[in-house]
C-alpha cells in the first residue's frame, strides 16, 4: 500500500523540471542566454573536475612521468583560470554553476577551494 510518498517525489521531480525549462518565447532575451551560458559553463566545470580526480589517481598509481603530471597539472590550472574569467565576465558564481537536481542533491560534488 502507497504511503503517499511517491506523490511528493513526482511532486518535487516536475517541480525541479520546471525550474530548469528555458522559455521559449522569453521576456528577456539575456536570461536565456546567460541560462545557457550557466549550463554550458557547468558542463565544462563538470568535465574539468572529473579530469582532475583522474588525474590524481593516475599520480597516485604512479602512471604518469614527471613531464606528463607537469603538462595535466599546467593544462588544469590553465583551465580553471579561464573558467574562473568566464564566471567574471557572464557575472556567475561558482554556486550558479552547480545545478539544484532537486531530490538528487546538487550537481557538483564540493571541491576545496
Amino acid at each position: 500500500m502507497a504511503d503517499g510518498r511517491d506523490g511528493v517525489v513526482a511532486m518535487d521531480q516536475r517541480d525541479a523540471v520546471r525550474r530548469l525549462r528555458i522559455d521559449a518565447a522569453p521576456e528577456d532575451p539575456e536570461s536565456v542566454e546567460k541560462g545557457l551560458v550557466t549550463l554550458v559553463l557547468t558542463l565544462v566545470e563538470l568535465l574539468r573536475q572529473l579530469m582532475e580526480r583522474q588525474a590524481l589517481r593516475r599520480v597516485e598509481q604512479g602512471s604518469l612521468t614527471d613531464n606528463q603530471i607537469e603538462r595535466v597539472g599546467s593544462t588544469l590550472m590553465a583551465l580553471e583560470a579561464r573558467m574562473a574569467e568566464l564566471r567574471d565576465h557572464f557575472g556567475l558564481t561558482v554556486e550558479d554553476l552547480n545545478l539544484d537536481l532537486g531530490p538528487l542533491g546538487p550537481l557538483l560534488p564540493r571541491t576545496p577551494q
